[in-house]
């Protein structure tokens, strides 16, 4: 019998993550994969919690730790689960975020204009499974739903998938807030399947409520804190004063890597060459291009990209309700009297927004919960004060940043 390759990584959540499989080697040492790891994971949330300053190559290989601890979990359960399909289903995990960009969330729908970071994955996974053989394709028809067994899918994309699992659990450890920390572990062993469907069994009922809650929790603590709302925000209004000043004359603009291309030419069609020229691109590009606008002669972006790096931010305020027409009058006026701008302007200075957080979409996606008698029930409709009145409900609230 040949060896069979195996490495093992240390990783400081989940302890020793295994590496056992020729296909997944392939994926962890191909470029874009390698991308992952200059990209920060939960983007400019380091200038509040210093910690957070982990990689989308540390969430996918958590990720996929909990996939295979899922499918061993359902293996011993009965639930019929091939080699094939098990290498598939982690190889879809691995590659479930390769569609990031710099700064991930945070510049979404900015840098590459209406174009999704899934569907950008799945434009990356047909590239690499062309370049391996077509070794990916049960992985796609898993990723993208068309595969007979619904609850592979589930695992990697849904209400309770370990792609959730792995984010609340790890940007919890990194950014040091107690709030998200979930028992992944028990939930993983609560996870089962019913007519091709995962469902959660009974006792695992606590759990999911307390997942439900932590995420709720680290939405409005961590990812929707002011601060880094207000960092965020800076990022995208630095890139929209370059596109709104940008031409090709301007040579303090260029930036000499591929962002030029985002930045100018890039027409929305993201075919072969504009989708390897998004795979060379990283955080640190973005970076780059702050330091070098800094000294732009354009006040505005020269303003913007100088506090951004000395984390000078906009001045953020969340609340309930909308913000008073007379209230956002009177923070732009001093505005344009303090910096001496052109109220035509004034959009990259003081500006309003709104920011929801849905926590359980019933719609969409279910928690079905598998009772002992066999019955089968949304998590939404047990008797349960809490998830039933708090959890499906959106809640939005209002933000204004300004500078000062």
């Amino acid at each position: 019998m040949a060896n069979i390759k195996r490495k093992i990584i240390n990783d400081p959540v989940y302890g020793f993550i295994t590496i056992n499989h020729p296909l997944i080697f392939s994926i962890i040492a191909h470029p874009y994969y390698q991308r992952l790891r200059r990209i920060q994971q939960m983007a400019m949330a380091q200038l509040v919690y210093p910690g957070a300053v982990h990689t989308r190559l540390h969430h996918s290989l958590g990720a996929y730790h909990l996939m295979s601890c899922a499918v061993t979990e359902l293996r011993s359960k009965g639930i019929e689960i091939t080699e094939e399909e098990d290498i598939a289903v982690k190889s879809a995990i691995l590659l479930h975020d390769i569609g990031h960009g710099p700064f991930s969330h945070a510049l979404e729908h900015v840098l590459v204009k209406g174009v999704h970071h899934e569907q950008l994955s799945l434009q990356i996974m047909d590239l690499m499974n062309a370049e391996l053989g077509g070794q990916l394709t049960l992985a796609i028809n898993i990723f993208t739903d068309q595969y007979h067994k619904p609850f592979l899918h589930q695992l990697i994309s849904g209400q309770l998938d370990v792609d959730r699992m792995d984010y609340l659990s790890r940007d919890s450890f990194y950014s040091g807030v107690s709030e998200g920390v979930i028992g992944y572990d028990r939930i993983l062993k609560m996870l089962t399947v019913h007519e091709g469907q995962l469902m959660v069994e009974e006792k695992g009922i606590y759990s999911v409520e307390k997942f439900l809650v932590a995420r709720r929790q680290m939405y409005w603590q961590v990812y929707l804190h002011k601060t880094v709302l207000a960092a965020e925000k800076m990022l995208v209004k630095i890139l929209e004063r370059v596109r709104a000043i940008y031409t090709k004359a301007d040579n303090a603009l260029i930036t000499l890597s591929e962002l030029d291309f985002f930045l100018g030419e890039f027409n929305g069609q993201m075919n072969t060459l504009a989708l390897e020229k998004f795979c060379a691109i990283d955080d640190h590009d973005v970076m780059h291009a702050i330091k070098r606008w800094s000294k732009h002669p354009d006040a505005i972006l020269s303003l913007l990209c100088n506090r951004f790096l000395n984390r000078k931010l906009y001045k953020a305020r969340i609340q309930a309700e909308p913000f008073e027409e007379s209230f956002i009058k009177e923070k732009q006026a001093q505005a344009i009297a303090q910096f001496g701008i052109d109220p035509k302007d004034i959009e990259y200075i003081c500006f309003t927004g709104e920011a929801t957080n849905t926590l359980y979409q019933t719609k969409d996606e279910r928690i079905n919960i598998l009772f002992k008698d066999g019955t089968v029930s949304d998590i939404s409709r047990i008797d349960n004060a809490l998830i039933d009145q708090n959890l499906s409900a959106a809640v939005k609230k209002f933000y204004i940043c300004l500078l000062t």
